[in-house]
């Protein structure tokens, strides 16, 4: 088995040349991640459900200087998954990164209310979607020499979130799917790892955010006593996915403020 050498230091979180896809990136978690791997030299496809919203954010890395694309793709949907896939495989012959970080929480309650629209909405987009987009983006990664899949899990992955029954075992999912897909799919040079955010001041938790008595309860138990803000969340990916962590895969990494540890 064949090791690169460790880049120099100033290489270590060079994208330069990568193709990079990041789902659920036109707001919140997902832009910070897809602005910040474009600032680091890849071309970002900024993907969401609206095309309009990914074109702003697309538009933005440009004026930056960066270089990036929008292409509107619904996880929950199969022929969406493979309509990106081709796209990609069409226009740029291979995909280096992918962060799979779209995600639904339909439904905020006692897990025994969960009806069957929002189980299946959740279980589509959070456990389904990220599953074929990850074997999809493998077999593309495969071909090309190997490639980084970053999946968007949360700390309710492993502690249950309260009132987010269906969402939190969804999350459990992908922690255990990013370690079945890393201890398969690494002898083919394609690492998989999972990002664990703690609660982040975002539109989608914004049923937690927006809610004083949750914020309290939640604020108890953060040590930094504080909520994230999403570019908190871009540096975790950014080592990720760059030659710095270049014998990482598997990985839960967990960045909740410490969370996990009260």
């Amino acid at each position: 088995m064949t090791h690169n050498p460790t880049p120099p230091p100033a290489a270590m979180f060079d994208l330069g040349g990568k193709i990079a896809l990041v789902t659920g990136a036109s707001r919140g978690i997902g832009e910070s991640i897809a602005r910040t791997l474009a600032a680091y030299g890849a071309h970002v496809i900024v993907a969401s459900r609206k095309l309009d919203s990914c074109e702003r954010v697309a538009s933005a890395i440009r004026d930056h200087g960066g270089r990036a694309e929008a292409y509107a793709c619904h996880i929950g949907d199969m022929a969406q998954i493979e309509a990106v896939f081709a796209h990609i495989e069409k226009t740029h012959g291979r995909l280096d990164i992918l962060v799979n970080n779209a995600a639904a929480n339909p439904y905020f309650g006692p897990i025994a209310d969960t009806d069957l629209g929002a189980f299946q909405k959740t279980v589509d987009v959070n456990l389904r979607g990220y599953f074929f987009m990850s074997t999809t983006g493998y077999k593309l990664m495969k071909r090309n020499g190997g490639g980084s899949i970053v999946n968007t899990a949360s700390v309710n992955g492993v502690i249950p979130g309260p009132y987010q029954g269906i969402y939190s075992i969804t999350k459990a999912a992908v922690i255990s799917l990013t370690k079945a897909c890393a201890k398969e799919w690494a002898a083919d040079g394609v690492r998989v790892n999972a990002l664990l955010p703690g609660i982040t001041d975002t539109k989608f938790a914004s049923a937690l955010v927006h809610n004083p008595e949750m914020m309290r309860i939640m604020g108890s138990k953060v040590p930094m006593a504080r909520i994230a803000h999403p570019d908190e969340m871009a540096g975790a990916v950014l080592y990720l996915v760059s030659p710095a962590a270049s014998y990482t895969t598997g990985a839960c990494l967990t960045v909740d403020g410490g969370y996990l540890t009260a």
